[in-house]
């Protein structure tokens, strides 16, 4: 069995890890009766034995001593990791795995990625090498950062051009939280584009998830608590609305966004924590879904959205499930890809689902999905016997298409309108080692990206449809 280590960087980062974490454990405990130290614990938790002097893990199929997460917590203020440590999941973490410092990053992707970059590097790469070094057969870096703060952007990049680095040969794959237009840090499209810039040039696959997005689903989900109709009520202190369990005892206002994504990071993980008929490989992700490395930007979408200890409706069937995860509805960032080129498709599918549901629905949504005419079957598929908890089945869809250029235009144009003026710009050039032409540099980037997606899809108008099929004269 292989192992994964997650690196949670900055606020964001931190409270969705964490909120991971939280689910995580749960989900193992719900399938694991016997409380024995299995592969599937394995893959993302050490079990320390604290009565032996060295701290050393113990072997796999014992009894769970002590379990640690496969985890190192970076950020620049104290505040969410200190709030952590005071939490349910203190018992989780230890010193060894946390980095933090007192005065943050002041929203400047500069600080974060030259200032503390520089300042802490050794330590990071320590961390790094610490966490790895506790791994039998390291498989992937799982980096969890947001791209409009300072810690989020600047560091959490800092640590991805680190990973490569240190772990050339590991798989690196980065869930970036992209902030909305109406985002309250004035200076998020500067941190987002030289950060997108650093994404393209040093990840191995990104998943990209719109703060605009998951509030629309958290309102629509929301909107069900006031629905008349029998059947379909949000429980109250549901892991949806609530922060019960997770980093904080009491509700936060994010705490509801967190979850959903990381029940994304539970579904994408769901085959290396367990068993399953066609079990997908984590490096099988970037080596079926990006047949260009610069294009690596997968769009995710999920369903169901929530658990069935949030919401009693009634379970989806299976083919509706599959239509839902093509629908604008369920995207994680907005975007509508049947109305864009596909380069590949993972689908990932928990429960007890057969591959002929899995060929059957694949079949059955094909017409309406667009794929470029070289890989027309660009299908990968993964089925993991284990559902989420109060779930038949769920499906996770990893789409590579021309939909997410729409989203990089219109960083583009917010990043242009604030650097035709300048504007905030002092306020990076201050910073030891940040030049101007990073700010060129990262929008030419970020413009040959979107001229790249803007290719292909030029492509789909001579896409040659299916042929017609033949009339029998009457």
């Amino acid at each position: 069995m292989t192992q994964s280590v997650v690196v949670q960087v900055g606020q964001c980062g931190n409270q969705v890890g964490c909120r991971f974490w939280d689910l995580a454990l749960r989900e193992h405990a719900h399938v694991n009766k016997r409380g024995l130290y299995d592969e599937a614990l394995s893959s993302f938790f050490r079990n320390v034995d604290p009565r032996k002097s060295d701290g050393g893990a113990c072997c796999v199929g014992g009894r769970i001593q002590h379990l640690k997460a496969r985890a190192v917590l970076i950020d620049m203020e104290e505040g969410v990791v200190h709030g952590i440590l005071q939490g349910p999941l203190r018992e989780v973490f230890d010193s060894a795995q946390l980095l933090t410092d007192v005065s943050g990053s002041g929203n400047n992707w500069a600080v974060g990625n030259l200032t503390y970059g520089s300042a802490y590097r050794d330590s990071i790469v320590n961390k790094l090498r610490k966490a790895a070094e506790h791994c039998d057969c390291l498989q992937c870096f799982f980096l969890i950062h947001s791209m409009g703060g300072g810690t989020g952007s600047g560091l959490g990049t800092r640590v991805l051009s680190l990973l490569e680095e240190e772990f050339p040969d590991v798989c690196r794959i980065v869930t970036a939280m992209y902030p909305s237009a109406e985002d309250d840090v004035i200076t998020s499209p500067y941190n987002s584009v030289l950060a997108m810039r650093e994404l393209t040039e040093h990840a191995d696959c990104v998943l990209p998830v719109e703060n605009q997005s998951l509030v629309d689903i958290v309102n629509k989900i929301s909107l069900m608590s006031h629905d008349a109709k029998p059947g379909c009520v949000l429980k109250k202190e549901s892991t949806v609305t609530s922060g019960q369990g997770g980093v904080s005892p009491t509700e936060r206002p994010f705490d509801a966004m967190n979850n959903i994504v990381a029940n994304l990071l539970l579904n994408i993980t769901s085959s290396s924590r367990f068993d399953g008929s066609l079990n997908m490989d984590l490096n099988e992700i970037a080596n079926n879904l990006v047949p260009f490395p610069r294009l690596h930007y997968l769009v995710p979408s999920l369903t169901p959205l929530y658990t069935l200890a949030d919401v009693n409706i009634p379970t989806r069937r299976l083919d509706q499930m599959f239509s839902d995860a093509f629908s604008k509805e369920h995207q994680l960032i907005r975007a509508d890809p049947k109305h864009s080129l596909y380069l590949a498709c993972a689908l990932m599918v928990r429960g007890n689902v057969q591959v002929s549901d899995l060929r059957r629905n694949i079949e059955r949504l094909r017409p309406s999905l667009p794929f470029v005419s070289w890989n027309q079957e660009g299908w990968k598929t993964g089925l993991c016997s284990v559902p989420p908890v109060g779930h038949a089945h769920s499906l996770l869809a990893l789409a590579n298409n021309t939909c997410v250029k729409p989203t990089f235009m219109e960083l583009r144009d917010r990043f242009t309108k604030l650097y035709k003026k300048k504007a905030h710009l002092h306020h990076y050039l201050h910073v030891d080692g940040m030049e101007q032409s990073a700010f060129s540099e990262a929008l030419s980037s970020l413009s040959a990206l979107i001229e790249e997606y803007h290719h292909l899809d030029a492509t789909k108008a001579r896409l040659i449809p299916d042929a017609p099929r033949l009339s029998i004269a009457r």
